[in-house]
């Protein structure tokens, strides 16, 4: 009787185990006649779409997505088999539908924990896509526990670098930057792979790469398993919208790989990368309307056997940084920078060094306009998972860039973030980024710095018993915070002939005043005359406008150190060399109250010497003019050794006294009011006037 009732009590407690099992842990349930005996044609059904999954799955994660639609098949057939849905969720994180996979590695793990050796390793990556950061920990860590360290040394390289990016990500998280984060649209991202934005500095043109079925030959990668790069552009509307992106054609593009890399600030020259020769980078500029066939950089950029797969221009054209594998960098990818040389070649490259570069690669550098901060792409420094984006500042005096600064969450994410380029103003920034509420697999999005949160102000205590008694009016004005813009000043405007008002192709020379040399050259747009340069804060600048039958024309900006960001559009009508025509010299410098040149006035000078030279019939007349403070006589005095001064200076440098003229006007011919200073500004001046040919 003991026994029965011994062996009837374990059978109870193995069906209640059973029940309990049955509860926390699903059956796992295979494919098989024992478990579908009333469903034949269904189970076979499930079986061919398997085999169809599996076709695709055994060619390796380019292909895993084409798994999905038979293996969803055959999992709504039978949804607890471990085997199926541990490999539906591989192929959902190869996909554009990453976080789609945890479902079902947490539905395989609760089937079966031992389905595959590498369950908690993909489960750990899901979780860590979707800022679950403890389980994804959890999983990594039990992947470590699970495999043989001896024999997979690097597959535990691997996740203790992504348990610290999970620990990474916690933190950025918790203290997220102030930003709004806005998809581009659809008339920029498709249902494809949309990429590599870059701008010009004011915003005006965005070109970037896509996998579409209209690109340039419409062919298919097999390697990859996705159509061809190709580049499109888009421009900003008059409303403030992006006007629907085109694909640039040929020869821009063409049937190979062809992405965008680095855009000139004025948006007349770029960088392409192109898949020959292991993937080159190639220049194209802007002529006209149409732009130019793609030509390869030298060997200094491009090596025989490396892979340069992205790049930017310097803001005076003169240098430009890239990324490539070269041999012997420091890591994976390096990013290197290149100067080009009186002749304009481009010279040997030089590695940015171990503060950059490191081990791990970097990917999309891009250098803002204020010449000094870079940004970039690693995934390595300190960062949350996959590519980060970190900006490093160059120290002129030191010739050191500053160590590497996450840019914070949520720009950064525990995906690929890469290729991020921001506005002259620095309000701004374009990125590529995935997200599963986007239009594909990756999209464009555009990021608007809120600045620092400005405090909340409370009322103190004694306000709020003394408002029991009285109301008390009280005004609190919150401390201002401002958003940190870039320090530069963005020059834009159309170049004309004075008289026929058409645009003109002109050169532009950026001149440093203080140093007396040209420090950046460009051209206007030939069929639009439209120009863009950009003026980092801290120089006294001199522009000169340049075009052969023309008088050349001059302005002069000072920018401070302290300036804040400025777009300025100074439109630039040439004149023809002719009696008559007349220009303000804008770079004639004198010392105060005196007569003395001053040696910012240097350059000024050379370009009048040189003008005389070309023309030697051309005789002038150089007039000085003052503002209407002080006596009239002491005005219409300073005004003549001004100008005398210059004709002096003219006289030394070789021209002829009988083709020059000195004359000084004193307060007699105002420009603008002496009623402000900045009016008072325009009418202190020197100018030149053509008295015959």
């Amino acid at each position: 009787m003991k026994n029965t009732i011994y062996t009837l009590k374990n059978t109870f407690l193995a069906a209640l185990f059973l029940v309990i099992s049955n509860v926390l842990f699903a059956q796992n349930i295979e494919f098989t006649k024992e478990f579908f005996k009333e469903d034949k044609d269904g189970l076979k059904a499930a079986k061919d779409n398997i085999e169809k999954g599996d076709a695709f799955f055994d060619l390796g994660s380019i292909y895993f997505k084409q798994a999905i639609e038979p293996y969803l098949a055959a999992n709504k057939f039978n949804p607890n088999n471990a085997l199926l849905n541990y490999k539906l969720g591989k192929c959902y994180l190869a996909s554009s539908f990453k976080l789609k996979s945890i479902s079902f590695l947490e539905k395989a793990q609760q089937l079966n924990p031992t389905v595959d050796s590498y369950l908690s390793y993909n489960l750990g990556k899901a979780y860590h896509l979707d800022m679950q950061w403890d389980k994804a920990v959890k999983e990594f860590s039990d992947f470590q526990k699970y495999i043989n360290a001896n024999e997979n040394p690097e597959a535990i390289i691997e996740t203790t670098k992504y348990i610290k990016e999970c620990y990474v990500g916690k933190e950025l998280s918790q203290k997220p930057i102030r930003v709004f984060i806005d998809n581009l649209g659809k008339e920029i991202n498709s249902q494809y792979t949309d990429y590599g934005p870059v701008i010009s500095a004011d915003e005006s043109v965005l070109l970037f790469t896509s996998r579409r079925p209209n690109t340039v030959g419409g062919g298919i990668d097999p390697g990859i398993n996705e159509y061809f790069e190709d580049i499109y552009i888009s421009n900003k509307q008059t409303d403030g919208k992006w006007s629907n992106a085109t694909n640039m054609g040929e020869p821009v593009n063409t049937k190979d790989h062809d992405a965008n890399s680095g855009l000139s600030a004025d948006g007349t020259k770029f960088l392409i990368y192109i898949g020959k020769n292991n993937g080159d980078l190639y220049e194209s500029e802007l002529e006209g309307t149409t732009w130019s066939k793609p030509e390869a950089m030298n060997k200094n950029i491009n090596g025989d056997k490396s892979h340069e797969s992205s790049a930017c221009y310097s803001p005076d054209g003169k240098a430009v940084y890239f990324v490539s594998d070269k041999p012997g960098g420091i890591g994976d990818r390096d990013i290197y920078i290149s100067y080009k040389d009186d002749k304009g070649k481009w010279g040997e490259a030089k590695n940015l060094g171990t503060t950059v570069n490191i081990k791990y690669g970097e990917e999309g550098v891009f250098i803002h306009p204020d010449g000094k901060t870079l940004y970039f792409s690693s995934q390595g420094h300190k960062g949350m998972g996959g590519y980060d984006i970190y900006k490093t500042i160059y120290n002129d005096s030191l010739k050191t860039w500053s160590n590497p600064e996450n840019i914070g969450y949520p720009v950064n994410t525990p995906d690929d973030d890469v290729f991020f380029v921001v506005s002259a103003s620095g309000r701004h920034g374009y990125y590529t980024s995935f997200n599963p509420n986007g239009f594909g697999e990756k999209d464009l999005y555009m990021v608007t710095f809120l600045g620092a949160e400005k405090p909340m102000i409370q009322n103190n205590e004694d306000n709020l018993i003394a408002s029991q008694v009285a109301p008390v009016k009280e005004t609190v004005i919150a401390p201002v915070m401002e958003i940190q813009e870039a320090k530069l000043t963005i020059l834009k405007g159309v170049i004309t002939d004075e008289l026929t008002k058409k645009p003109l192709s002109a050169t532009i020379e950026i001149i440093d005043n203080q140093m007396n040399e040209v420090i950046a050259t460009f051209t206007s747009n030939s069929s639009t005359g439209k120009y863009l340069v950009s003026l980092p804060a801290g120089k006294n600048y001199g522009i000169a406008v340049k075009k052969e039958g023309y008088l050349f024309h001059s302005e002069n900006f000072d920018i401070p150190n302290t300036a804040a960001f400025q777009e300025v559009t100074k439109d630039v009508e040439l004149k023809n060399i002719a009696v008559g025509s007349k220009i303000i010299l804008k770079n004639i410098f004198f010392d105060f109250d005196k007569a003395t040149l001053r040696s910012e006035s240097t350059n000024e000078l050379q370009r009048l010497t040189k003008l005389l030279v070309d023309v030697p019939t051309l005789k002038i007349e150089i007039s000085g003019h003052t503002d209407s403070k002080g006596a009239n006589d002491y005005n219409l005095a300073l005004s003549e050794n001004r100008a005398k001064a210059v004709v002096s200076y003219l006289i030394k440098a070789g021209i002829a006294a009988n083709r020059l003229t000195s004359k000084g006007y004193g307060e007699e011919q105002p420009i603008s009011t002496n009623d402000t200073d900045e009016g008072r500004q325009l009418n202190r001046r020197t100018e030149f006037k053509i008295i015959s040919m």
